[in-house]
C-alpha cells in the first residue's frame, strides 16, 4: 500500500501543479455563471434605438393594432407594395407589413417583407395582436351583449406553489424546475468527470507505454499498484477541482444575484430561449426574489446531493478508468485506442438520453432500471435524487456500483499486467479475453 500511496502522491503533484490545471480550475465557474446570468443581463438591456415599420393595409380594419412602443414606431401607408420594392423609401423601414384580405376569413394574408432577417420580437408582436383583434372581431360578431366584461371576468391567472413536507412535518417551498435544473446540472458534471479523467487515465498509460516509462516503473511497483494509483490520483485531482468549482461558484452566484437586484425574472429568462411563447409566459409567470431561488435550491437537501455526487463519481469513475486503463495498456498509441472506445462510451452515452428523459418522470421504469445498472447508474440517479428517492433504492444502487467496479477492477487489472508490456501487435477482443486466463 505504501507503494501505492507513492504513486498516487506523485501524480496528484505533477498533475495540480500544471499551468493548465491552475487555469481550467479558475475560469470554469467564471464561465458556468457566465452562461447563466449573461442572456438575463443581456435581455434586461435595449440597444435604446426605436426602428420604423410601415404598414400597408389594404383592408383598412387593422390600423388600431399597431400601436407605437419603445421598440418599434408605425407608419400607415398607402403606396403598394410593388412600388415599394424597387423605391429608395424602402431603407428607411425596419420591415414592411402587408395586410392583402380579412384575416378572420384568411388567416394567412399578411407578410412582412424586409431587407435582412425578420427579428422574432417584430414577428410575434404583430402575430399576437392580429390574433388577438380577429379573436375580438369574431366573438363580437355573434352580438352577446357585454361580451367584453364577460371575458374579462373569465379569465384568470392560476399559480400553482409546490410546499414540501419534512419528516417533521414542516414546510419548504419547493419547485419542480429547480430540482430538475439542480440534478441535471449534477448529471453533466459526473458524465464530464467520468469521462474526461476517465479519458487521462487511458492517455497517461498510453504515453508511459509509448515512452517506455513503464518498464522502468514496473522494476519497483507491481503493475496492479501502478494502476490503482493512477487511477485513484486522478480521481482525487478530479475532487480537489470539484471542490474549488463549488466554493467559487456559489460565490459567483451570489454576486451575481445581488447584481442583477436581487431578483430574477423567469419571463425574461423564457423569452430569451422561446419568443414565440411570450403572450402565455407573460400571463403565467410572476416574480420570484432571489431568496426565494436560494430556497429552492435548499429545499432538495444540497448536501445530501454532494455527498451522493461524491459517491457515485468515486463508484462511476472507478468502474470507467479501470477501463480505460486497460484499454490503455493494451495498445501501443492513441490511435488504437478508437477501435476499444465505442463499446466504453455507448453506456455513458445512452445515460445522459436516459436521465434527460428519467427527469420528467423520475419514478418511471426507465429511470429506476437505469439507476441501477453499474454503467449508467451514476449519471441517472443524480437526477432523481432532487426528487427524493427511497433509501432502499439508494443503497441497492451503490452497492450494485460498488461490486461492479471492483470486478471490473479485477479483470483490467489482468489485462493491465499482461498488456503493459506488450508492443508491436494491435490486440483484439479475442486476445484480450486470453490475457483475463492468464
Amino acid at each position: 500500500m505504501s507503494k501505492i500511496g507513492l504513486v498516487i502522491t506523485q501524480e496528484y503533484k505533477n498533475r495540480v501543479a500544471k499551468k493548465s490545471f491552475l487555469v481550467l480550475t479558475l475560469l470554469m465557474p467564471l464561465l458556468f455563471v457566465a452562461l447563466i446570468f449573461t442572456p438575463i443581463w443581456l435581455a434586461t438591456l435595449k440597444d435604446g434605438e426605436v426602428k420604423l415599420v410601415a404598414v400597408v393595409d389594404q383592408t383598412g380594419k387593422y390600423e388600431s393594432v399597431f400601436t407605437d412602443n419603445d421598440a418599434y414606431n408605425f407608419e400607415l401607408i398607402g403606396e403598394p407594395i410593388d412600388s415599394l420594392r424597387t423605391s429608395e423609401k424602402r431603407s428607411d423601414y425596419e420591415a414592411i407589413v402587408v395586410i392583402s384580405n380579412d384575416l378572420a376569413t384568411t388567416p394567412e394574408a399578411v407578410t412582412i417583407y424586409s431587407e435582412k432577417q425578420v427579428n422574432i420580437e417584430l414577428k410575434n408582436f404583430i402575430e399576437q395582436g392580429l390574433s388577438s383583434f380577429v379573436e375580438k372581431e369574431k366573438l363580437f360578431s355573434h352580438n352577446i351583449p357585454n361580451i367584453q366584461e364577460i371575458i374579462d371576468e373569465s379569465q384568470a391567472n392560476v399559480h400553482v406553489n409546490t410546499i414540501k413536507w419534512s419528516e417533521d412535518g414542516s414546510e419548504e417551498i419547493s419547485s419542480s424546475e429547480v430540482a430538475i435544473a439542480i440534478g441535471m446540472v449534477f448529471t453533466m458534471l459526473i458524465y464530464m468527470f467520468i469521462f474526461v479523467y476517465g479519458a487521462q487515465v487511458m492517455s497517461s498509460v498510453v504515453q508511459e507505454k509509448t515512452n517506455r516509462i513503464v518498464e522502468v516503473l514496473i522494476c519497483s511497483v507491481k503493475p496492479f499498484e501502478l494502476m490503482m494509483g493512477k487511477i485513484i490520483s486522478i480521481a482525487l485531482v478530479g475532487l480537489t477541482q470539484f471542490g474549488i468549482w463549488l466554493l467559487l461558484t456559489i460565490g459567483l452566484v451570489v454576486v451575481a444575484g445581488q447584481f442583477l437586484g436581487g431578483s430574477v425574472n423567469p419571463e425574461t429568462m423564457v423569452n430569451v430561449e422561446q419568443m414565440s411563447d411570450a403572450a402565455a409566459i407573460q400571463q403565467a409567470s410572476s416574480e420570484l426574489n432571489f431568496d426565494n431561488i436560494m430556497a429552492m435550491i435548499m429545499s432538495v437537501n444540497p448536501f445530501e446531493l454532494i455527498s451522493y455526487f461524491i459517491i457515485y463519481f468515486i463508484g462511476g469513475y472507478l468502474l470507467y478508468a479501470s477501463i480505460f486503463a486497460a484499454i490503455g495498456s493494451a495498445v501501443d498509441n492513441e490511435t488504437d485506442t478508437q477501435q476499444f472506445m465505442l463499446p466504453v462510451t455507448i453506456p455513458i452515452i445512452f445515460a445522459i438520453y436516459a436521465a434527460i428523459y428519467g427527469a420528467q418522470n423520475p419514478d418511471g421504469p426507465l429511470a429506476f432500471w437505469c439507476s441501477m445498472i453499474p454503467f449508467t447508474s451514476p449519471i441517472v440517479m443524480m437526477v432523481r435524487l432532487p426528487f427524493g428517492v427511497p433509501m432502499w433504492e439508494k443503497l441497492l444502487s451503490v452497492a450494485i456500483l460498488i461490486a461492479s467496479f471492483i470486478g471490473t477492477t479485477w479483470m483490467s487489472a489482468k489485462i493491465y499486467r499482461t498488456g503493459i508490456l506488450m508492443y508491436g501487435k494491435k490486440p483484439s477482443w479475442k486476445e484480450m479475453w486470453k490475457w483475463l486466463k492468464y
